[in-house]
């Protein structure tokens, strides 16, 4: 199966990350090689990747925001939970895994994608239904960060029960009284996080597998963050507590 990824920055990270399989590059005729362009056009050289020039009408039916650019590549490639606890022990770390359970919002799973991929997250769990998946949507919002995480989708009872195995604490993020605040926790050693759908939270079989939850203190008016915000900042924090590692 083949899909086309567009714009200027998701474009040059599919290259960079080397995961799928590229076919060809479609560039607009008459576009500027200039900035993130030429990088783009030096790799594909650099790689053998075919290019062609397009008429803008042709990149227009891929993506009204294709920049110019647009990659014609394979699926993503999913990773497994495996894959992810070996990255952690390569890296010799305390393992730090983003769960997400069941989100809808691409624009929000993009975001966490971008914001795991800041802080070293060594990979991600999805679930295998109801839940958004990597798209060439997500792929354009998250900039691409996507290609270079691990993401895997899996049964996420069956895998937080594999976690829990590996002395991973589950820590569920969830704006309630049982919850406990954000200086409370020790979030140190081996941790996974896991942000709940944007309209139900965390499901109560997830919930109740998790070991702890969090709660981030707040002050103002509104009632509670979104789930790409909250879980934003909690993954931020787990960085902080860990030292800011490179």
């Amino acid at each position: 199966m083949k899909e086309w990824i567009y714009g200027r920055n998701p474009v040059y990270e599919v290259i960079v990350a080397k995961k799928r399989h590229i076919f060809r590059l479609l560039i607009k005729k008459g576009a500027e090689e200039k900035g993130r362009l030429i990088d783009i056009i030096k790799r594909c050289k650099k790689d053998n990747i075919p290019i062609e020039w397009a008429n803008r009408k042709v990149l227009d039916s891929i993506h009204r925001n294709h920049q110019g650019v647009a990659l014609e590549v394979s699926k993503y490639q999913y990773h497994t939970l495996l894959d992810i606890l070996e990255l952690a022990e390569k890296n010799q770390e305390p393992a730090l895994i983003l769960i997400l359970d069941a989100l809808k919002d691409p624009q929000n799973f993009a975001t966490l994608l971008r914001t795991a991929d800041a802080v070293g997250v060594h990979g991600v769990l999805l679930p295998l239904r109801q839940t958004t998946t990597v798209t060439p949507a997500v792929v354009n919002a998250s900039s691409g960060a996507c290609e270079h995480l691990l993401i895997a989708q899996t049964n996420l009872h069956q895998a937080i029960q594999a976690l829990k195995m590996e002395d991973i604490w589950v820590i569920g993020l969830e704006k309630s009284s049982a919850a406990q605040s954000l200086n409370q926790i020790n979030l140190t050693g081996p941790v996974a996080l896991v942000v709940g759908s944007e309209g139900e939270g965390l499901h109560p079989l997830v919930r109740k597998s998790c070991d702890l939850l969090l709660r981030l203190p707040m002050r103002g008016k509104i009632a509670s963050l979104n789930a790409a915000v909250a879980g934003s900042i909690a993954l931020y924090a787990i960085w902080e507590s860990r030292g800011f590692p490179n």
